[in-house]
């Protein structure tokens, strides 16, 4: 079986992406799991450009040492005009101690010229030099020829010889970079092809995504018999991204059949996606291919039908082999078959010719037409089906809340009043809190939980708020999402609508309670 050598840059090349940055923790972390999944070399960073690079090289030499993966620095050639041996940049490459140093130089004239403002000659020297000074001191230097492909556009000849040069010197992968992502897939192929014709040395493929292209540039180069292929976990980097090795990955494995990664590693691909994105501290892509929330997310009712009756119908791979899920969604646009799937999912026995299944299905979609969206208010839409079923209760009652905001001395002050029936007694309680919202959580609170203590261990993620009709201007319908967690051991999702914020947040407030002790089976 043919094999593809992985080189991940994410902790280097998508740490430059806008919004993206890594603590010197989390790339270590991060080192560790892409290590873990397999991957053949993880390139640290740049060590000499910034304090955080440099104490990250520092530091990861006392990490127990790596099952798998080879550690790279990264760096340019040297600079015109200064012995290498006295050049800052590579003399920081070595103090890494690193068993892999990738050198970029440039393979475009036009940067030669224009931003380097050295002659061709002088930086085909600098690329030698560079290239077999490292060579003596370290096993393995890989050569990242930048902007190789907009560099043989424009001079083939030239971009050749940059990488013959590292080649002599003793490189042991030419990178071939498609630095501005701007290279269509056809030329990609043609340009792999004329080099393979004159090179024998290893090639390898980096490519960003400035036309969309980047992962399938990277597939044709390594159909065309490339052997490294690097790229960046969730496609992050510059501008619009690296190659997306999350997408890439199970392309090579599953529908290429190249062996870049074991069958156990590759489940936890989806795991590793989510790992990234928490520590970026960024949403995860919704619509991300393989690992993507919805990238096995079914919604139209006809869709649903045939997956019940055969996966194949309507998924080109099982979600399983990469750790992602079949996720079936509830909305306006769905059929019996989804109301009778979301139920055997909560365990609920329902057919899907009762009259139950067309009660559901008909509220749902008026709830929908009223602002509601229950793709991501599971909890919510599970007492939907509770109380369609009349297996609905209630464990307090409202009798009323007042929520009052004051401005004292230029101070903010909100302060939420509520009176609750609760197993028979009548509570009423005041809370200050961090706007009106927390305010009304915190005083719901302090009555319930002298009576259901497990909501002492149950705590808001995340609160949101969406305008559901803009046109409305400050009269509009706002939509109020809530995560709930239950000290790590459940996560669930209510949702709350109307033209009023407060009276939004408080549906979602109480649907997420109720959830919970329901749940447990409180009496």
């Amino acid at each position: 079986m043919k094999t593809v050598k992985l080189y991940d840059t994410t902790l280097r090349d998508g740490a430059q992406g806008e919004g993206v940055s890594f603590s010197v923790e989390s790339k270590l972390f991060l080192l560790q799991c892409l290590d873990d999944m397999g991957f053949d070399y993880v390139e640290g960073g740049w060590p000499g450009s910034n304090p955080k690079d440099i104490d990250f090289f520092r530091r990861v030499k006392g990490i127990p040492h790596l099952k798998h993966a080879r550690l790279a620095a990264f760096s340019s050639t040297k600079r015109s005009r200064i012995k290498i041996a006295q050049d800052p940049n590579i003399q920081q490459l070595l103090k890494a101690e690193t068993p892999v140093i990738t050198i970029f130089g440039k393979a475009w004239d036009l940067h030669v010229s224009d931003v380097l403002k050295v002659s061709l000659d002088e930086n085909l020297q600098m690329i030698t030099d560079t290239v077999s000074y490292l060579k003596s001191r370290v096993a393995e230097v890989i050569f990242d020829a930048e902007h190789f492909f907009d560099g043989y556009k424009n001079n083939p000849g030239y971009a050749l010889r940059a990488l013959l040069a590292a080649h002599a010197a003793g490189a042991g992968c030419l990178c071939l970079c498609d630095t501005n992502g701007g290279t269509l897939t056809q030329e990609i192929a043609q340009i792999v092809q004329a080099v393979k014709g004159k090179i024998n040395t290893p090639l390898g493929i980096h490519v960003h995504n400035d036309s969309g292209l980047a992962v399938a540039n990277s597939l044709i180069a390594v159909q065309l018999g490339v052997t490294q292929v690097q790229g960046t976990i969730n496609g992050y980097g510059e501008r619009s991204g690296n190659a997306d090795l999350c997408v890439i990955i199970p392309n090579l494995k599953l529908k290429l059949g190249i062996n870049c990664i074991s069958d156990d590693k590759l489940a936890g691909l989806t795991d590793l996606s989510q790992k990234v994105y928490k520590l970026a501290n960024l949403p995860p892509a919704m619509y991300q291919p393989y690992v993507g929330p919805s990238a096995f997310a079914h919604k139209a009712g006809v869709h649903v039908d045939a997956i019940k009756k055969n996966p194949v119908t309507y998924e080109h791979i099982k979600p399983e082999k990469i750790g992602n899920r079949r996720h079936i969604v509830v909305s306006e646009l769905s059929g019996k078959s989804n109301i009778s799937f979301i139920a055997e999912e909560f365990n609920i026995d329902m057919t899907r010719d009762t009259n139950e299944v067309r009660a559901i299905l008909e509220s749902v979609k008026v709830k929908e037409h009223e602002g509601y969206q229950y793709e991501d208010a599971d909890a919510s839409l599970r007492l939907l089906f509770y109380k369609a079923l009349k297996t609905h209760r209630t464990f307090f009652k409202l009798e009323n809340f007042k929520v009052v905001v004051e401005n004292l001395e230029g101070r903010l002050v909100s302060e939420a009043t509520i009176r609750l029936m609760v197993k028979g007694a009548v509570k009423e309680t005041t809370a200050e809190g961090d706007g009106p919202v927390n305010a009304l959580d915190r005083a719901l609170r302090k009555i319930l939980e002298q009576y259901y203590t497990s909501l002492e261990k149950v705590r808001l993620m995340d609160y949101q708020v969406r305008v559901v009709n803009a046109r409305a201007g400050t009269a509009a319908k706002v939509r109020v999402n809530i995560k709930w967690e239950d000290l790590g051991k459940d996560v669930w999702n209510t949702v709350g609508v109307s033209e009023n914020i407060i009276e939004a947040s408080w549906e979602a407030l109480v649907d997420g309670i109720e959830y919970k002790l329901l749940k447990d089976k409180v009496m």
